[in-house]
């Protein structure tokens, strides 16, 4: 089993390329760092498991072995404390398969020396990295949300992350940051939705990064993505509950922010507070430009689309500034669907003095789920095109 998903990982055609040689030659050498062989982890839900794991860890990346495979086995529940599986590793290839389930400690005070990435598990400098399910990976929020992310990837180049189960992490699921390459699929993460600050996944300061093909539903954004990002595409994500897929907030405190190349296409919102947002804070600088938000539905969003360039968080008394993060060249393109009200379906709040610019809209439809009432939209110095939106959008051109 380990040797056909590693053949898969090399060439997803490997089994008919080989099944037309006779005999099949296979010429990979593979090691497996078994958790519990090699390291004696227990699985039992209980037991601190972490030195196992971190001992394992260091002969599969610091050994000699060209492709380690590092292994969770099924049908255990390994209760890990907060850990840094560290690199550079020896082998540009190295897989983490994760067959049972890793759960946190159900009790704040193992939280006490948590460490300065305020995460829980945290894969750092490691290129050529894949971490494969159908594990699941249980934060156990409950017991301290809005606090510790569960799942970081730090600097890490050219990872593929596939076929797991996220649930319940304190803040954000899985962090991107200071990365390249980074493929995500397949995942399905799952949090209530009254839970705070829960991201499904947070990316920044990283580049070319691909996620589909998942669920997420959390009490936070779907996907949220900061300054420092570009090159990223989501497609075939369903999200929901939770605050939608965000570009931002951007700018906070009067940082320079930058966000481009931006593409979110087939995706689903339902029942989500948001649906696709742009959010910047004024005395911020920088840009956000060239994203694509196409065939997009909504079913019972609040509040579908939005460009909001005076974000204060709900809890600030902002004042105007005369910088802004500025806005342009966003696409809007095949979006449809219900919102939850019929007011301000779309809305652009757009900086007074840093305008937003070429936006466009094409081919948009949304209703209200009364249908008494006819949807309406608002829009402040924006400047662009509209044809086919319903409702109705005055941009200025």
């Amino acid at each position: 089993m380990v040797l056909e998903i590693i053949l898969h990982f090399l060439n997803p055609n490997w089994r008919s390329k080989f099944c037309s040689i006779k005999p099949p030659v296979v010429d990979i050498s593979i090691d497996v760092y078994d958790v519990v062989v090699q390291g004696g982890a227990v699985g039992d839900g209980v037991t601190d498991d972490s030195k196992a794991f971190l001992d394992v860890w260091m002969k599969a990346c610091r050994g000699n072995s060209p492709f380690p495979v590092f292994v969770m086995p099924p049908g255990k529940n390994f209760l890990l404390n907060p850990v840094i599986f560290e690199g550079p590793c020896r082998s540009p290839k190295l897989v983490v398969q994760v067959l049972g389930n890793i759960v946190a400690p159900n009790q704040t005070s193992a939280w006490g020396n948590i460490h300065a990435r305020h995460s829980w598990i945290v894969f750092s400098h490691i290129d050529g990295l894949t971490i494969h399910g159908p594990g699941q990976i249980d934060a156990q929020g409950h017991v301290w949300w809005n606090h510790f992310h569960a799942l970081r990837l730090e600097s890490c180049n050219g990872v593929k992350l596939s076929g797991l189960r996220h649930l319940n992490s304190g803040r954000n699921h899985i962090s991107v940051h200071d990365c390249t390459d980074v493929s995500i699929s397949g995942i399905n993460i799952t949090a209530p939705g009254s839970s705070h600050n829960t991201d499904g996944i947070d990316i920044s300061r990283s580049t070319y990064i691909r996620i589909e093909d998942s669920f997420i539903g959390t009490g936070d954004d779907c996907v949220a993505i900061n300054g420092g990002t570009s090159f990223v595409q989501i497609i075939n994500v369903a999200c929901g509950p939770g605050h939608g897929i965000s570009v931002g907030s951007l700018g906070a405190k009067g940082a320079t922010e930058i966000v481009e190349k931006i593409h979110v296409q087939n995706c689903t919102f339902t029942g989500t507070q948001n649906g696709v947002r742009i959010k910047t804070w004024q005395g911020g600088s920088g840009f956000a430009r060239h994203i694509t938000f196409d065939q997009i539905k909504f079913v019972e969003v609040q509040n579908p689309i939005i460009i909001d360039q005076y974000y204060c968080n709900g809890k600030h008394n902002c004042k105007n500034e005369t910088s802004a993060v500025e806005v342009s060249d966003v696409y809007y393109t095949r979006i449809y669907g219900t919102a939850k009200h019929h007011q301000n379906v779309i809305k652009l709040r757009c900086s007074q003095e840093v305008p937003c610019t070429n936006i466009v809209m094409n081919e948009i439809n949304i209703q209200s789920i009364n249908p008494l009432r006819n949807t309406t939209a608002s829009s402040y110095n924006a400047y662009g095109m509209s044809s086919a939106t319903t409702p109705a959008v005055k941009l200025i051109s």
